[in-house]
């Protein structure tokens, strides 16, 4: 079962956007990483306490992630860049923010998600801003150590002219849209 969780729980940080700061586009990447980790630190942490009752589950998530992003870091140092140029993110003091309200409220898992999603959503972007404010200029660590390929939230999304009107998942999306009133109406209108 540990197992499960680390790899759950790491899948989960990695895939919901940004999950380290590298140096050269970290301020950038900030607000993006702020909503998606907090997000995901909050509903990764709260499905495994809930699942197996046990406080400590939110600390043990974010201290798989910390690990892997130092493994990450330690790759880019070997491939000749500067130790600062990947910046590892602060997941655990917000974790254990959220383990103590679920501790706290005697295992509500109501007080959880409302109390320590909070805690987590206003302390993790606190924690990185003052993570972010101790590492080198990133100007200079841009041109200094340019990057073989840009972030995600930079490369261009090549325009898709035509191809998605031909898309079922338009064509659902779109007939959704324009359904949903007469639906709903004729819905209140039964009810009544």
């Amino acid at each position: 079962f540990i197992v499960v969780v680390a790899v759950n729980s790491t899948l989960l940080t990695i895939n919901a956007g940004d999950y380290i700061f590298y140096t050269d586009w970290a301020w950038t990447s900030f607000v993006v990483f702020s909503i998606s980790q907090s997000t995901m630190l909050a509903v990764g942490a709260i499905y495994y306490m809930l699942f197996t009752g046990v406080p400590g589950t939110a600390t043990y998530c974010a201290t798989i992630m910390t690990i892997y992003t130092w493994v990450a870091k330690g790759a880019w140092f070997a491939l000749g860049y500067p130790m600062d140029f990947v910046t590892v993110p602060i997941w655990i003091p917000s974790a254990m923010l959220l383990d103590l309200t679920y501790w706290a409220t005697r295992r509500n898992k109501h007080a959880a998600i409302i109390i320590g999603g909070t805690l987590i959503g206003l302390s993790l972007p606190m924690f990185n801003m003052m993570n972010l404010l101790l590492i080198r200029d990133p100007l200079e660590i841009a041109f200094k150590y340019p990057r073989p390929t840009l972030p995600p939230y930079m490369t261009p999304i090549e325009p898709q002219v035509g191809k998605f009107y031909n898309s079922p998942v338009a064509l659902g999306s779109g007939a959704g849209a324009v359904l949903t009133v007469p639906i709903a109406a004729l819905g209140a209108k039964l009810n009544t």
